[in-house]
C-alpha cells in the first residue's frame, strides 16, 4: 500500500498551519489568535478508515489503519517487512494487547494500536527469532532470510494502562538539534518497546512565543527571552531563561514544524503525544503590562533567575492560557496528556493558595482539552499535598522518578491515593556510564502493583538522557509486558543469547558479570552508577565529575573487566553488528573510567611525598588511557562529539547563527551556563560524557594542565599555580572546531581498539602485583 501521498498531504497542511500561524498578532490580550481561526479550516486526519495490512481482497475490518505501523516496520526490518501480516483489532476490554502467530515466513501480528502492532513484532524478535533492536544497536543482520514459525500462538496484555517515556530533559541531553528521522526511529523504538505515552518537547517555544504577544510582548523580547534549544529544557521547567538565545523566527518556526510532525507521527500509531502544558510561566513585567495580573517572583535557580509565576487563580491566566492552548492546537494538534510540574525545584508560591492555584491551572486545561490528564513529576517534595488536594487526581498521572532510588516508599499515603507510574531515572546529564538499579525495578514493579491499596498505574521510562543502557532499556520496557514476575538472571540470560543474534558462551558469561555488577546496584541513595574521573574538573581529590553524582564505586570494578575480556572471545561470526560493536566499545570504555578511580589515589601519593619520578611515571599511564579512551569511543557512532556538533550547526542560517548553536550545544556539556551558575550552582561536567572529541580537546587537556602545574610545583618546590578553570571551559565552549561525524566519523577498528585496552589494563594490573 502507498502512505507515502497522504504522509506528503500532512507534511503540507502542518507547513501551511505554522506559516498561517505565524501572523502578525494584533488582537487584544486574551482575543483568539489568528492562527487558532485560520487553523479552523484544516481538518486533521486523526480517524482514518481501517486499511487491512498485509492480506490481499480481505474484507476491511473496523479497527485503525495500520499503515503508520506498517511504515514503522519497513523501517526496522526493510528486508523482512514483508513476511510480517499486521491486523487491527481494537481491546474490548481495554488493555492494549497483542498475538503473533504464524508459520515460517509469514508471520502474523494482531494488536489493539499501530503501536502495539510494533510491541507484537518486538516480542517475535526478541523470543522467537532470537535477534535484538536495542537503543543503540541490533542484531537483524543475524536473521535468516526466511523468519522462524512461532511455534504456539502467544498473546500478551499491558499489566498498565500508562507506558510512558522521555524526562523534560531529553531533549537538552540526547540531543535539542536532532532531525526528524532522528525523533522517527526513537518513536520506532519506543513503540517496539511497548510504550504508549511520549513527551514531545521539540518546539515547545512556538505557543509561548506566539500567545505573549498578545499581552503586550514584542517578537524581539520573547525571542530573547526563550533560550537557546539546548537549553530550553529547563525554561519549560521555569528553572530559568535566555541563556543560549536569542533564538530567530526562523528557528521558532522551524520547531514549531518538527514538534508538529512529531505529534503526528506518534498520532498515525495510535500512540499519545504529551504535550507542555500551561501553568503560568510568564516572562518579566508581566503584571505592569497586564492589569488585574499578579506574579510570583520565583528567585534562583543553580544561579540563574527564574521566569516569574503567574497566579493562576487570577482572570488574566484564564485568558492567556486559553491563547497558549490555541496557539499549540493549530500546530501540535489536540492530545489527552499535558505535562506540567509547578514549583519545581524550589519554586516559591508566595501568597498564593497552591490548592486554588492547581485547580485553575486543571481548570484551564480542561476548557481547552475537557478530560486531558495532567501528567506532574514526582521529583523532592513535589507534588505537594497541596496541588494535589486541588485537583480531580483521577485526571492525573504521577510520573515518580524517585522509584528506584530510596528506601522505605509509600507512593499511596505520599500522595493520597493519586494515580503514579514506577519510573526510573538511572541517567543523569547524559553520562556514558553502565548501570541501573534493575533488580529494584523487578521487585517494586510486582510488589506495588500487588498492594491492595496499589495506585500504580503505569511505568515511567525517565533517563535525563537516552539511548544509553540498551539493557536496562529493554529490561525496564518489559515490566509492563511480563505476565509472571521476572527472574533477573534468566532475563539477562536471554538478552545476551538475542543481542548478537545467536548463543554465544561467553556472551553469556559477559553480561552475568554486567548484570551481577553494573545492573545490580542496590537502591537506599542513588539511581545511577559512578561517572568517571577523567571527565571530572581536575583536582587530586575528585571523586566525580558530576556535583550531584556518586562519590565513589557503585559496584566491583574488576567485573567490568572480565566482561571486556569475555566481549573479545565471542564468536567472530557474531562481532559484525552494531549491537556488539557497541556494547565492546562501552564496555571498554567503562573499564578504563573505572581505573581512573584507581589511578587518581596513587598519582596524589606521589605527589604528597614529592616523588617526581613517580608522579611523572602516573601521570603519563592517566594520559595514556585518555588516549585509548579517545581512541576507542571514536571508532563507534555512539561516542562522537562531532554528531552532536554538526547537528546543532545545521539548524543556522549564517556563520553567525551556527556559531551561537555550537556554543548552546557545547555550553551544556561543559559550563552549562555562565560563571555564577557553572561554578555557584556547581553546574559545570553535570552533561559530562566520555565521547572521542570532548576527550582528547577539553578533558585531556584540562588534566594535562593541571598535571603541568603540579610538576612544575614539585620541581619549583612551590605552592602550585592557581588555574581559572571555568575560564578554560568556557574557551573550549567558544570555539568552532570541526570533529569527524556522520557516516564517515568512526575512526579505527573497534575490535582491535578495545583489545588494546584490555591489554593495558592487564598490564597495569600485573605492575600493580
Amino acid at each position: 500500500m502507498t502512505i507515502s501521498s497522504p504522509r506528503r498531504r500532512r507534511r503540507t497542511q502542518l507547513r501551511r498551519r505554522v506559516a498561517l500561524a505565524a501572523l502578525p498578532v494584533l488582537l487584544c490580550a486574551g482575543s483568539p489568535a489568528p492562527a487558532a481561526v485560520a487553523d479552523a479550516a484544516l481538518v486533521r486526519d486523526r480517524a482514518p478508515a481501517a486499511v487491512p495490512d498485509g492480506v490481499p481482497g480481505a474484507p476491511k475490518p473496523r479497527g485503525f489503519d495500520t499503515g503508520p505501523a506498517r511504515a514503522a516496520l519497513e523501517r526496522l526490518l526493510p528486508r523482512h517487512a514483508a513476511q510480517f501480516t499486521l491486523v487491527p483489532e481494537p481491546a474490548a476490554a481495554g488493555a492494549d494487547r497483542f498475538t503473533v502467530s504464524g508459520s515460517a515466513g509469514a508471520i502474523t501480528v494482531r494488536g489493539s494500536s499501530g503501536a502495539t502492532l510494533l510491541t507484537g513484532v518486538g516480542w517475535y524478535l526478541q523470543h522467537v527469532a532470537g535477534v535484538d533492536i536495542g537503543w543503540p544497536g541490533d542484531s537483524i543482520g543475524m536473521l535468516p532470510a526466511r523468519l522462524p514459525a512461532v511455534p504456539a500462538p502467544v498473546t500478551r496484555s499491558s499489566l498498565v494502562p500508562h507506558r510512558y517515556a522521555l524526562n523534560d530533559t531529553d531533549d537538552g541531553y540526547s540531543g535539542a538539534y536532532r532531525t526528524f528521522e532522528q525523533h522517527q526511529r526513537q518513536i520506532d523504538l519506543l513503540a517496539l518497546h511497548g510504550i504508549n505515552e511520549v513527551f514531545v518537547q521539540a518546539g515547545a517555544e512556538y505557543p509561548y512565543y506566539r500567545a505573549l504577544q498578545g499581552f503586550g510582548y514584542s517578537a524581539a523580547e520573547l525571542r530573547a527571552w526563550i533560550p537557546g534549544p539546548g537549553h530550553q529544557s529547563w525554561w519549560l521547567l521555569q528553572n530559568l531563561s535566555g541563556f543560549g538565545g536569542p533564538v530567530s523566527e526562523r528557528l521558532v518556526q522551524e520547531r514549531a514544524e518538527l514538534g508538529g510532525r512529531i505529534a503526528e507521527q506518534l498520532r498515525g500509531l495510535g500512540m499519545t503525544p504529551v504535550l507542555p502544558g500551561y501553568f503560568g510561566t510568564v516572562p518579566p513585567g508581566f503584571a505592569a503590562r497586564n492589569p488585574g495580573a499578579k506574579t510570583v517572583a520565583q528567585g534562583d535557580w543553580a544561579g540563574f533567575d527564574r521566569p516569574d509565576w503567574l497566579d493562576p487563580s487570577t482572570a488574566v491566566f484564564g485568558k492567556l492560557a486559553a491563547a497558549y492552548y490555541a496557539e499549540q492546537r493549530a500546530v501540535f494538534g489536540d492530545s489527552s496528556m499535558y505535562r506540567m510540574s509547578p514549583l519545581h525545584e524550589g519554586g516559591t508560591a508566595g501568597t498564593v493558595d497552591v490548592k486554588n492555584a492547581a485547580r485553575a491551572v486543571q481548570s484551564a486545561l480542561h476548557a481547552a482539552h475537557p478530560g486531558a490528564m495532567w501528567a506532574v513529576l514526582g521529583w523532592q517534595d513535589s507534588p505537594k499535598p497541596e496541588l494535589l488536594a486541588g485537583v480531580d487526581t483521577s485526571k492525573l498521572l504521577i510520573l515518580d522518578g524517585l522509584s528506584d532510588r530510596y528506601n522505605r516508599l509509600d507512593r499511596e499515603t505520599r500522595w493520597g491515593g493519586a494515580p503514579y507510574a514506577m519510573g526510573t531515572i538511572y541517567n543523569f546529564g547524559g553520562h556514558t556510564t553502565i548501570g541501573a538499579n534493575t533488580s529494584v525495578w523487578i521487585d517494586r514493579f510486582g510488589s506495588w502493583r500487588a498492594k491492595s491499596n496499589s495506585a500504580l498505574k503505569g511505568t515511567a521510562y525517565l533517563p535525563e538522557a537516552t539511548g544509553t543502557n540498551p539493557a536496562a532499556f529493554d529490561l525496564f520496557t518489559d515490566l509492563a509486558w511480563e505476565p509472571g514476575p521476572i527472574d533477573q538472571h534468566t532475563w539477562f540470560a536471554d538478552f545476551a543469547a538475542r543481542r548478537y543474534g545467536r548463543p554465544d558462551e561467553e556472551a553469556a558469561a559477559a553480561w552475568e558479570e554486567l548484570r551481577t555488577g553494573p545492573y545490580s546496584t542496590s537502591s537506599g541513595l542513588w539511581s545511577e552508577s559512578q561517572d568517571s574521573l577523567f571527565s571530572a574538573r581536575p583536582s587530586l581529590t575528585a571523586v566525580g565529575a558530576a556535583y550531584w553524582s556518586p562519590k565513589s564505586m557503585r559496584y566491583p570494578a574488576d567485573g567490568v573487566r572480565r566482561a571486556l575480556d569475555h566481549l573479545l572471545k565471542v564468536d567472530p561470526k557474531l562481532r559484525g553488528s552494531s549491537a556488539y560493536r557497541f556494547d565492546l566499545v562501552d564496555t571498554a570504555r567503562q573499564a578504563l573510567a573505572n581505573r581512573s578511580r584507581v589511578l587518581l589515589p596513587k598519582i596524589k601519593a606521589a605527589y604528597e611525598a614529592k616523588d617526581l619520578a613517580g608522579f611523572r611515571e602516573l601521570t603519563g599511564q592517566w594520559q595514556d588511557g585518555e588516549r585509548q579512551l579517545d581512541a576507542v569511543t571514536g571508532s563507534d557512532p555512539n561516542f562522537l562529539l562531532g554528531n552532536w556538533l554538526s547537528a546543532a550547526r545545521s539548524w543556522g542560517s549564517d556563520a553567525a547563527e551556527q556559531d551561537g548553536y555550537e556554543y548552546d550545544a557545547r555550553s551544556i556539556l561543559s559550563v552549562w551556563g555562565r560563571r555564577s551558575t557553572s561554578e555557584g550552582g556547581f553546574l559545570h561536567d553535570y552533561a559530562n560524557r566520555e565521547w572521542s572529541g570532548l576527550i582528547r580537546e577539553l578533558y585531556a587537556p584540562r588534566w594535562a594542565a593541571y598535571f603541568e602545574a603540579l610538576e612544575e610545583s614539585l620541581v619549583k618546590r612551590a605552592a602550585p599555580r592557581e588555574i581559572d578553570w571555568h575560564a578554560f571551559e568556557e574557551d573550549w565552549a567558544r570555539r568552532t572546531t570541526r570533529h569527524p561525524s556522520g557516516e564517515d566519523g568512526p575512526q579505527g577498528d573497534p575490535y582491535a581498539l578495545a583489545s588494546d585496552v584490555a591489554a593495558a589494563l592487564k598490564s597495569s594490573e600485573g605492575a600493580a602485583r
